[in-house]
C-alpha cells in the first residue's frame, strides 16, 4: 500500500506538458513548485515538452524520459514529479525509465491533504481517497502482484496477490464509507435545525490559499479560528454566526479550498464536507486579488462549483487582498470577475477593508426588500 506521509525527499525534478490551448505547462509548473514546497521538497530542476497529448507508455517520449532520468539524477533529485495524471502503466514505465520514484498531481494534493488532516472526519476522507487511488495502481506494481497466493488466511491457492490486496482496500472502503454516512447525516440534521430555526448559510467557496479562514475569523470575531499562509491549511468545514447591519443573524462556513485538477477521488471522499456548499443560500466566492493567474483560478473554481451541484446558488464574488494591488490591477480585476454577472466586492480580509460592504451586499441577496432595522 502506498504510504501517504510526510515525504523523505528533499529535491524534485519537475516534468511538464505544453499542450498548446489544452495546457498552460509552465503556469502549473510554477503552482506545483509551490505544491512540493507545502510538503518540504524543492524543485531541482524542471523540464516541458512540447507534444499534442501525453505519450501513451511514458506520458512524455521515450527519448524524453531517459533524458530527464539523466538531468533529474545529475542535480541529486530524489524523485520526479509529473503535472499531471498518469495512468498506472504511464507511472511504472517512467519510473523504470528514470530510476526514481515518479509522483503525478494527484498524488501531491493527496500528500498536502494528508499532511493537513487533523481531524478524524478529515483523516478519514483522505484516507478514502488514497484507497480509492490505489485500486488503479495496483496492477501496475509489477509480477509480485500477479503471484498466486495459498495457505492460511488466503481464499485459495488461485488467488493473487493483487486480488488480495484489491479485497483488503475494498473491505476498507466500506468501512470508511460507513463512518462517512454517519457524518453526512449528522451534518443533515444540524442543517436541518438551522433552517427551523430561520438561519440563513452562506458559503466561503474559493482557491486554496484565497483567504477564507481569515475572512470568517474577521467577519466573526473568533480569533480562535485557526489562519495559516499554506495551501489546504481548512479541510473540516467551520460555522460561525455573523450578524448582519440590519440585524439578522446567518451562518458563514469555511470549507476546503480548491485547486486545478483536484484528483476526483478526493472530491468524491469529501462529499460529506462539499455539502456544506452545496446545501449554503448563497455563496461568497474569494478571488486573490495577487494570484497570476486570477482569470484561470476563477475559471476552476466556478467550473468546481458547477461539478458538485453548487453552480446555480447565488454568489458574490469577493476580490480578496485588496490591500496589496494598485487601483489600476484592481479596476481591471473587477472587470474580470464582473463578466460572470454576478455582484463583485473588493475586500481585505486581513485589515477589514470593506467588509462591512460585503455584508451589507448579502444582507441585499439574502433579504431583499428589507428595510434597515
Amino acid at each position: 500500500m502506498i504510504e501517504l506521509q510526510r515525504s523523505p525527499f528533499q529535491k524534485a525534478f519537475l516534468v511538464g506538458l505544453d499542450m498548446g490551448c489544452k495546457e498552460a505547462g509552465p503556469g502549473t509548473l510554477e503552482e506545483m513548485t509551490l505544491l512540493l514546497e507545502n510538503l518540504g521538497i524543492t524543485c531541482a530542476g524542471k523540464t516541458i515538452q512540447r507534444r499534442s497529448e501525453p505519450d501513451p507508455g511514458y506520458f512524455v517520449g521515450p527519448g524524453k524520459a531517459e533524458l530527464i532520468g539523466t538531468e533529474a539524477k545529475d542535480l541529486q533529485a530524489g524523485l520526479v514529479v509529473v503535472d499531471g495524471i498518469l495512468s498506472p502503466g504511464q507511472a511504472g514505465a517512467l519510473a523504470r525509465v528514470v530510476g526514481l520514484p515518479v509522483w503525478d498531481r494527484p498524488l501531491v494534493i493527496m500528500k498536502i491533504f494528508e499532511d493537513r488532516a487533523q481531524t478524524e472526519e478529515a483523516k478519514l476522507q483522505v484516507e478514502l481517497a488514497r484507497c480509492r487511488y490505489e485500486i488503479p495502481l495496483l496492477k501496475g506494481l509489477g509480477l509480485q502482484m500477479s503471484r498466486p497466493g495459498g495457505g492460511i488466511g488466503t481464499r485459495g491457492p488461485g488467488e493473487t496477490e493483487f486480488e488480495r490486496h484489491r479485497r483488503k482496500l475494498a473491505r476498507r472502503i466500506r468501512e470508511i464509507n460507513k463512518k462517512i454516512e454517519a457524518i453526512r447525516d449528522r451534518r443533515e440534521s444540524q442543517r436541518k435545525r438551522r433552517t427551523r430555526a430561520g438561519l440563513a448559510t452562506i458559503a466561503l467557496a474559493g482557491y486554496t490559499n484565497s483567504g477564507k479562514s481569515t475572512l470568517l475569523r474577521r467577519l466573526s470575531g473568533d480569533h480562535d479560528l485557526q489562519v495559516a499562509d499554506k495551501l489546504f491549511s481548512t479541510l473540516d468545514p467551520f460555522v460561525r454566526r455573523v450578524r448582519l447591519a440590519g440585524g439578522a443573524a446567518v451562518l458563514f462556513t469555511d470549507t476546503v479550498g480548491f485547486i486545478r485538477n483536484l484528483p476526483p477521488v478526493l472530491v468524491t471522499a469529501f462529499r460529506a464536507t462539499l455539502e456544506e456548499i452545496t446545501a449554503a443560500d448563497l455563496i461568497v466566492l474569494l478571488a486573490d486579488a495577487t494570484s497570476g493567474r486570477f482569470e484561470e483560478d476563477l475559471a476552476v473554481v466556478e467550473e468546481t462549483l458547477a461539478s458538485i451541484g453548487a453552480g446555480t446558488i447565488p454568489r458574490i464574488i469577493a476580490i480578496n487582498k485588496a490591500d496589496r494591488v494598485d487601483t489600476d490591477t484592481m479596476i481591471n480585476l473587477r472587470t474580470l470577475a464582473g463578466r460572470s454577472g454576478d455582484r463583485v466586492v473588493t475586500i481585505s480580509a486581513l485589515t477589514g477593508e470593506n467588509t462591512p460592504e460585503l455584508l451589507d451586499v448579502v444582507g441585499e441577496m439574502l433579504f431583499p426588500g428589507r428595510k434597515e432595522e
